[in-house]
């Protein structure tokens, strides 16, 4: 597996971090330099990685699991809950669930999220930009699908509204500490002994054109796009989602089955072939990581996938990945 691995990346110039899961079992193979200029190879100890949109279905279960909480009290909420009760200055908050921002069918279509706007944000400021450029733009139709990352921004706000704590705080006790990942940081906390990657793109040869992802555009997307693992930690996190430490299968599958979702999307993930396939891709505007993972979703099978070179575009680097998963176990997986 480790040869085939490094040779399908290799013969498509990609470079990057992975985990296979084969039978249940986990094994890391990584193949090429995470900082070329530094000589730090991917999979080295001290190398965290984005997950960029990978990081949506982690807000989304802290947001079951305060739900869970929550059920027996005053303050008791659903998927049904309209925003307004966290967010009443937010325009057409009143038409907007919870389940909606969970599923990117509130209508919100912010832009420019990703642009580097060149401030070192607080939690509280990041959500401030979200009402705000939320509230700038005429939202569409409540049940209409747009992507955007300023519904999973304003779910990392009504976290902390709800629980009286940071997203920070509710991240590293609810997540980090309860699976006891160490290596798993929001980008303020990576710690100076560890580096997150350079991205780069094959232009005739490797290595070209580095970019990396700056403080100041990891604190605008906080509970978006601004967590950073390894991908064996994020094997754990997919693990922990069903088997009781973050959720069990009956939070995941609500999680999973939100009644507005408008497509396979729900709670930060898609379901394929019957829910038996999970997958997530993820990037960041401005730089080249390619960030993808499917498994079978009783997380016996399956790939996790963090590239920090990439040749061609989203489709491009899926192809790749879906040549390792038929190779782990053929006629399971799907190519997109």
């Amino acid at each position: 597996m480790l040869s085939y691995v490094r040779n399908v990346l290799a013969q498509n110039n990609s470079r990057g971090s992975t985990v296979i899961i084969k039978n249940g079992k986990p094994q890391q193979i990584s193949y090429g330099w995470a900082w070329y200029g530094k000589r730090i190879g991917n999979g080295n100890d001290s190398v965290v990685y984005p997950t960029a949109s990978l990081q949506k279905v982690v807000t989304a279960a802290m947001v079951v699991q305060l739900m869970n909480e929550k059920w027996h009290t005053s303050e008791r909420f659903s998927q049904n809950t309209k925003i307004s009760r966290w967010y009443p200055e937010l325009k057409n908050a009143n038409n907007i669930t919870l389940g909606q921002l969970m599923t990117h069918t509130s209508g919100i279509n912010a832009v420019n999220t990703e642009a580097d706007r060149g401030i070192n944000y607080s939690e509280d400021d990041a959500v401030k930009w979200a009402i705000d450029n939320a509230n700038a733009i005429d939202p569409g139709t409540p049940g209409t699908y747009f992507y955007n990352n300023t519904n999973y921004i304003l779910l990392a706000g009504i976290i902390k509204k709800i629980s009286g704590q940071s997203y920070e705080t509710n991240f590293n006790n609810r997540i980090v500490n309860k699976l006891g990942l160490a290596n798993t940081y929001l980008y303020q906390n990576i710690p100076s002994w560890k580096t997150d990657p350079i991205s780069y793109t094959w232009n005739i040869k490797n290595y070209q054109d580095p970019e990396y992802i700056t403080k100041t555009q990891a604190s605008q997307l906080v509970g978006a796009a601004n967590m950073f693992t390894t991908p064996m930690d994020y094997y754990k996190i997919q693990v922990g989602l069903s088997n009781g430490a973050i959720l069990n299968k009956s939070d995941f599958h609500y999680l999973t089955h939100l009644k507005n979702r408008a497509n396979n999307y729900s709670g930060g993930i898609y379901l394929d072939n019957n829910d038996t396939i999970k997958s997530a891709y993820g990037n960041l505007g401005g730089t080249h990581f390619g960030i993808w993972f499917q498994m079978t979703t009783d997380n016996r099978n399956g790939l996790i996938m963090f590239l920090n070179q990439t040749a061609g575009d989203e489709n491009a680097q899926k192809q790749v990945g879906y040549q390792i998963l038929n190779h782990i176990k053929p006629y399971t997986f799907i190519a997109g």
